[in-house]
């Protein structure tokens, strides 16, 4: 039985990349529908006041921590996870898997030229047969249905969303049972690294937990406050969680 632990009353499973893409692995395989997500400071904060992004997390199959910064909070709890597993690296690791398995992946979302960008650089180094299929992350909200028609119609084994929270995890959590993917996973800015328009922080800011210091050095205008809310938030939250346990 998969340990879980909890952290700001939402669930997080306590796996390796490894153990996590073991389980992906057998879902495809044994054709077994599962939704993958991760959480990171400002998720967990968030969800505290958006009761709809709660819901579509906790309904969540494997549910990973993709920040340093919740990994460090459940050791502070008592409940040490063994390791952060953040989605641009599953990704990339899943990107191989499917090369080497002859899984298909559908691409959605991000600006057209960023999307198109992913698919060119995979296909050049794994070949089109990796791509089931793409679009870009742009629709009215009467498009979804379509749209969850579309990837299902791919028949792709796996299927990464690129596009922010809380949209995202809504989107998948309402048609994971149209989409007919054993795979899905929320991306969120993922396709921006691979296309090369955003650079990830240098690995040893990565492991000091410093990746949204990086961010807010590229994009301060846009991510200083939003960061600042958020870790200070979080900070405050895990607090008093510490004190009430």
């Amino acid at each position: 039985m998969r340990k879980r632990i909890t952290i700001m009353n939402s669930p997080v499973d306590v796996l390796t990349m490894e153990e996590t893409l073991h389980l992906i692995d057998d879902s495809i395989r044994d054709k077994k529908p599962i939704q993958h997500i991760v959480v990171n400071a400002a998720k967990l904060v968030n969800m505290q006041s958006d009761e709809e992004l709660y819901e579509s997390v906790v309904s969540s199959d494997i549910i990973n921590a993709d920040g340093m910064a919740v990994v460090w909070a459940s050791g502070m709890l008592g409940e040490a996870l063994p390791e952060r597993v953040s989605g641009v690296d599953l990704m990339q690791e899943l990107v191989i898997l499917a090369a080497e398995k002859n899984y298909r992946i559908f691409f959605f979302g991000g600006k057209e030229e960023v999307v198109t960008e992913v698919v060119r650089k995979y296909t050049s180094v794994f070949g089109k047969e990796v791509i089931a299929g793409y679009r870009n992350g742009y629709f009215q909200k009467e498009e979804e249905g379509v749209i969850a028609d579309q990837i299902a119609e791919s028949k792709a084994d796996i299927l990464f969303v690129a596009i922010s929270s809380p949209t995202k995890e809504i989107f998948l959590n309402t048609y994971k049972d149209q989409l007919k993917v054993p795979f899905i996973m929320g991306v969120g800015g993922s396709f921006d690294v691979v296309a090369g328009k955003v650079k990830r922080a240098p690995v040893w800011m990565q492991n000091a937990g410093l990746e949204w210091f990086y961010r807010i050095l590229q994009e301060p205008r846009r991510m200083w406050k939003r960061y600042l809310v958020t870790n200070t938030l979080f900070i405050y939250y895990i607090l008093k969680e510490k004190l009430r346990r």
